[in-house]
């Protein structure tokens, strides 16, 4: 078994954390078996390097060797690509492909990003993490596989399981070792190594003179948060390499390369509550506002029928008290007078008794007999309503509460009342 320093040689990798030792020793261990593994970490640590590692040390390693990144390759056909698809099975489909499960066979798959796997593929790769098995997209022949999958991600996984993106079962079948990359901000002492291996990379590859840091800016070096980890630190290396004509680096210079709003290296603000104010709770709320909206109207038109049925606006307020505070609410500020509140812009006559059959007309003649009656009292009783109106407002100078205690009626209606009239 080689050591963890001749791995870390072979494989180009710099740092002598104790963490990072640690994730190498777990590879070294874990790679002459057929054990799925989970590399973890943010994303730019070089998760890559892992499965690269335990593929090389294992007893697959003269076979293929596959990288796939799951967020790259679309929805509608990451199925097609895994697991191959038979002749005609979409439109597309003008040939049988062989998929990578297939094409790896005896081999290592490295499932980077596998936390963006859509849930019926995550069904596809557990039925092959438990048996070896699966099916073409378009066929119904079972295929055996002999593949070790090696899955990475940068996901908070229990959160993704929370959400239901993310099958648990296929989760431990994946993380049976658990392999964690700390981020660049962890390791500061391998910062400014893995800086000097960039510069004199860089100065190779450009042909010109090698970049260094003044003690300050090293300081600032190791200070800052790096949220892009080892991808943005060589990033930057690569910028001062080509851009600066003086090859002494100082300390502003640095900083102006530097990300101002993450130039310190402080705690970051982790999310761990799941928020209640995504689409689905938006989306029930609405629901739930519509449906109370049409019991109010259902309510409102049973007590419209029952006063044209009645007639009696008393009768009707007695009756049905509670249905009133529900649609109207309950302030005792502003008591609701209901023969109030059912009119609106127009004077509402209501008869005082029930016609009986003794009393009855034709229909026709009915209705034609009450709106000649309605027209003409309705005038008359608009301009001494306009009248009464002005005078109690001229004696209270102006005040609504007052002229409405005169009267009778509620300061809502009086401001309706108002403004109807335009006073």
């Amino acid at each position: 078994m080689e050591s963890v320093q001749a791995i870390k040689q072979r494989f180009g990798i710099i740092g002598n954390t104790p963490s990072l030792n640690r994730a190498i020793e777990k590879a070294i261990q874990v790679a002459p078996t057929d054990i799925s593994v989970l590399v973890t970490g943010e994303s730019g640590v070089g998760k890559e390097s892992i499965p690269k590692i335990i593929h090389q040390l294992s007893h697959r390693k003269h076979n293929k060797y596959i990288a796939v990144n799951c967020g790259a390759i679309p929805e509608g056909t990451i199925d097609s690509e895994l697991f191959g698809h038979e002749k005609g099975a979409f439109t597309g489909a003008t040939q049988t492909r062989e998929g990578y499960f297939e094409v790896a066979d005896g081999g290592t798959i490295f499932l980077d990003e596998v936390g963006e796997l859509p849930l019926t593929t995550q069904v596809r790769l557990l039925r092959v993490l438990e048996n070896g098995e699966f099916l073409k997209v378009g066929s119904s022949k079972v295929q055996k596989t002999d593949v070790r999958i090696v899955a990475a991600t940068n996901v908070n996984m229990f959160e993704a399981i929370e959400k239901e993106k993310f099958r648990e079962d296929l989760f431990y079948r994946l993380s049976t070792v658990d392999i964690n990359l700390p981020p660049l901000r962890e390791r500061q002492e391998d910062i400014h190594l893995l800086f000097r291996k960039f510069a004199s990379d860089f100065a190779l590859k450009y042909k010109m003179p090698t970049i260094k840091l003044t003690d300050n800016a090293i300081q600032i070096l190791i200070k800052h948060r790096w949220g892009g980890n080892i991808r943005q630190l060589r990033n930057i290396a690569e910028q001062l390499s080509v851009l600066e004509q003086n090859r002494t680096i100082t300390a502003d210079v640095l900083r102006s390369y530097l990300p101002a709003n993450s130039s310190t290296n402080l705690p970051a603000v982790i999310k761990t509550s799941k928020s209640e104010s995504d689409f689905s709770s938006e989306r029930e709320i609405l629901y739930k506002v519509l449906f109370d909206m049409k019991a109010d109207l259902n309510d409102l038109k049973k007590l419209t029928m029952e006063l044209m049925k009645n007639g009696n606006v008393k009768d009707v307020e007695k009756n049905n008290e509670s249905l009133i505070q529900k649609i109207y609410g309950n302030d005792n500020d502003d008591d609701i007078n209901f023969e109030e509140t059912i009119e609106d812009n127009d004077i509402i006559a209501i008869p005082e008794h029930t016609v009986t059959d003794e009393e009855a007309t034709p229909i026709q003649d009915k209705y034609h007999f009450a709106e000649e009656i309605e027209e003409e009292e309705t005038l008359s009783l608009h301009d001494k309503e306009l009248e009464l109106i002005k005078k109690s407002l001229e004696r209270h100078n102006g005040k609504r509460k007052l002229a409405a205690a005169e009267l009778g009626i509620s300061e809502r209606t009086l401001y309706r009342k108002i403004k109807q009239y335009d006073l």
